[in-house]
């Protein structure tokens, strides 16, 4: 059904990624870590519900807000049952990390997308150092069995730009014997790092390798979750999308290898106002203003892919209503998110009518098209069903989505917040 115009202000929920971050600190951390903006997503719950079983007291005072009492990685006790990370990629490969450093054996599942999801790129890597993990397709696949101890440090080049290989070697680093870094192809996410200093760890930056030293302890601290710039950029697509629209998102996180999702929408013509910064935290936030923007095809691809590869799906709605041509490049990592994003991406979205067309590493959409309504799958997919329903608000006709429960995974009140803004 198309919509005339979306108006109004809206806070997002917390950053996913911070949100992991901050319980699964906390829970290795000497000390009490309260944590304001938490997203109570599915995911996040899974994190939460892991650290539990390894008899951690982590307490939700609301939906937004949790208290970590943490007694320190030591204190971590061997759960007497399996670990379960749901639909979580984040949980079980930092997880993974964080055990490496615990001398009692754990089994770690996840649901069916988590089943098919590659894990090779962090057990390869905590193998090297010493660390005993077995499983399906040895160790590629849950379910996963990890017996920690000892970790020895390691200097590990990744082939991927991956916040999640990343921080799973340099949690397992935390008490390995020497020094532990990691060299990336580009940039990744460096939440891990802004959030290791603020719970006290020392860590080397040099160029695209990052180093952390063996025995270090985190201390509890506060932790302000800003709002998730993945979750915000439907809305700004949306606002750009949708004629007459003004949407004005609140205190969204504005960490630089995040924000490649601007950088591509201020390419494509997108009219973006960035207003009330604020840096004085560790992760900075703004409140971002968009409005209705006549946008034209742009290219995507190298350092840029790290910085936006969850966005990619709704990037891809915006490039269908853009003039001219646009290319998604370098982007084969899509293909082990939760789902196969370039195929799901290209086979739902030509389902509404538009010319789209898969590449090896990406996709190639010809823009200025016109969306009709369509039955439409998330295939489980939170970023997929939430790309589909701002679809749906330029589509003519009727478009039936399901499985759009997925989107509780990162965003519970999506549909919510986008009917709050129809006019």
């Amino acid at each position: 059904m198309t919509v005339k115009a979306l108006r109004g202000t809206i806070q997002i929920p917390g950053d996913k990624s911070i949100s992991h971050r901050s319980v699964m600190f906390g829970s290795i951390a000497e000390g009490t870590t309260t944590i304001n903006g938490f997203l109570p997503g599915d995911d996040c719950l899974s994190t939460i519900s892991c650290f539990q079983k390894l008899g951690v007291d982590i307490q939700m005072i609301d939906e937004q807000s949790v208290v970590v009492k943490g007694k320190g990685i030591q204190a971590l006790k061997e759960p007497s049952d399996i670990l379960d990370v749901g639909n979580s990629g984040t949980t079980i490969r930092l997880m993974m990390g964080i055990l490496a450093n615990t001398p009692f054996h754990s089994t770690m599942i996840g649901d069916e997308s988590i089943a098919k999801r590659p894990m090779k790129r962090v057990t390869g890597p905590l193998r090297d150092m010493n660390i005993h993990l077995d499983g399906r397709k040895d160790a590629n696949f849950t379910p996963l069995v990890i017996r920690g101890g000892q970790a020895k440090g390691i200097h590990y080049t990744s082939p991927v730009a991956s916040a999640q290989v990343k921080s799973a070697i340099l949690l397992a680093g935390l008490q390995a014997e020497g020094t532990t870094s990691v060299t990336e192809p580009a940039k990744s996410r460096d939440h891990t790092e802004r959030m290791l200093e603020a719970f006290g760890v020392k860590v080397e930056e040099e160029g695209l390798t990052v180093s952390i030293e063996g025995g270090q302890t985190l201390r509890g601290t506060h932790v302000e979750v800003p709002g998730d710039i993945s979750s915000a950029a439907f809305f700004l697509v949306a606002g750009a999308i949708i004629a007459n629209s003004r949407i004005e998102i609140q205190k969204v996180g504005m960490n630089p290898t995040r924000t490649g999702i601007l950088d591509v929408l201020s390419n494509m013509g997108a009219s973006i106002e960035t207003v009330k910064e604020t840096k004085e935290t560790a992760e900075p936030y703004a409140d971002l203003v968009v409005e209705a923007s006549h946008l034209k095809g742009t290219e995507v691809g190298g350092d840029l892919i790290p910085r936006l590869i969850d966005e990619i799906p709704i990037i891809a709605l915006a490039a269908t209503q853009a003039e001219g041509i646009t290319v998604i490049k370098d982007a084969a990592e899509l293909k082990v998110k939760e789902t196969n994003r370039i195929d799901t991406v290209v086979n739902e979205l030509t389902k509404m009518g538009a010319n789209i067309e898969a590449t090896e590493d990406g996709m190639i959409i010809h823009g200025g098209t016109k969306l009709h309504g369509a039955n439409v799958n998330s295939h489980g997919d939170h970023r997929i069903g939430m790309m589909l329903a701002v679809a749906s608000c330029i589509a003519e006709g009727e478009t039936i989505i399901e499985n759009r429960d997925a989107v509780s995974v990162s965003y519970p009140q999506f549909f919510a917040h986008l009917e709050s803004l129809q006019q």
